[in-house]
């Protein structure tokens, strides 16, 4: 597991006790002595109380408190700033404890809002259209960060109780920092823990074919695949991971995914003007899925500096989604939020500190 390195002095060699899935908290604690059950307890403080501070868990023996505290920590994002897009969409800036930082967006749904979580610092994947993979990769998320960006949000803001749905969508690739993300995801879910049903928690990948399958086989959640284009050489183009997984790959991986029943897999396709959103891309599109269980979430590209691409046309877009459901795909023109903020589908880049001085190699939008 590769860890923040920007810790105090104090902290460097402690345990942070977010880092711990239910069951490590409760190895840990036999370790000093103490009672399974007391897992629980400390998980609770810092789930369902939102506390970092280990003298707040009075349920806890005074004695028990000073000594874990001497080797243990709860560690958390900082949220640093918030955005608020005219159609109510919010961006949070998280700082971490080495001074990186990451974003992550709430958005507004008829009865809750759904939270866009972040699992790298950055993005290595270097898709074409997307503005996150400009700033470069680096480093992978520790549990504590991933499922701390919920937590600082829950507790933070006004909106915070009302966060029902996780999308694991945010800057990075889930799958390539694989470990971390099953133990946030375990920690979000538990009935100790954050209590999200894994029915709301949803995964979204570009595509690491053989991390799909395993996903499926140990984490009973939602699969959304970046999916784009029809065709291999057009998503060679756009997305260079299709080059070692090309999409025959990932359509057997997607047509073997171990979901329930009436659960489908979300095929998210931007759709790029003159690019792979065209009558016959739409026909070659319902073609490629036809052995899997899906459904479509078609997204028009965001424009943003510095990238050629043009979003496409509404006549297109419409053209597009009525090819699909003719051929009896649910498709849904999901509208972009928080475009005005960049809080939209490829544009997180967790950037801003830089002003601030604090350490950051992205560059300003």
């Amino acid at each position: 597991m590769q860890s923040p390195t920007g810790y105090g002095k104090s902290e460097a060699n402690k345990t942070d006790l977010a880092n711990l899935a239910p069951a490590e908290l409760e190895a840990f604690l036999q370790r000093l002595g103490k009672e399974r059950y007391r897992a629980r307890q400390i998980m609770k403080w810092i789930y369902r109380q939102g506390s970092r501070n280990i003298e707040e868990m009075t349920d806890l023996s005074k004695e028990f408190r000073g000594e874990l505290a001497k080797i243990a920590f709860v560690g958390s994002p900082v949220v640093e700033e918030i955005q608020v897009s005219r159609d109510g969409t919010k961006k949070a800036l998280l700082r971490l404890a080495d001074g990186e930082a990451v974003e992550t967006v709430l958005i507004r749904e008829k009865n809750h809002w759904t939270i866009c979580v972040s699992t790298q610092v950055g993005c290595a994947m270097d898709c074409a259209f997307c503005l996150t993979g400009t700033a470069g990769f680096r480093r992978n998320l520790d549990p504590s960060e991933i499922a701390g960006q919920v937590t600082a949000l829950r507790f933070g803001t006004p909106e915070g109780p009302g966060i029902k749905n996780v999308v694991l969508m945010g800057m990075g690739e889930p799958l390539l920092n694989y470990d971390n993300t099953l133990k946030a995801i375990e920690i979000m879910t538990s009935d100790v823990g954050l209590g999200i049903s894994k029915r709301r928690v949803t995964v979204s990948t570009c595509g690491i074919a053989p991390l799909i399958h395993k996903l499926g086989e140990e984490m009973s959640v939602n699969l959304a695949l970046s999916l784009n284009a029809a065709d291999d050489e057009t998503r060679n183009r756009l997305m260079p991971i299709n080059k070692k997984y090309p999409l025959s790959e990932l359509m057997e991986v997607c047509h073997g995914y171990p979901m329930p029943q009436r659960r489908r897999i979300t095929m998210e396709y931007i759709l790029i003007g003159g690019v792979n959103d065209s009558a016959e891309d739409a026909e070659k599109l319902a073609r490629l899925v036809r052995n899997v269980r899906c459904k479509f979430n078609l997204i028009a590209f965001n424009e943003h500096p510095g990238c050629d691409f043009k979003t496409s046309t509404p006549e297109r877009i419409t053209t597009f989604r009525d090819i699909l459901v003719k051929h009896n795909y649910t498709a849904v023109l999901r509208k972009s939020k928080g475009r005005d903020i960049l809080a939209a589908c490829g544009q997180l880049r967790g950037d801003r500190l830089s002003a601030r001085g604090i350490r950051s190699d992205c560059q300003g939008d």
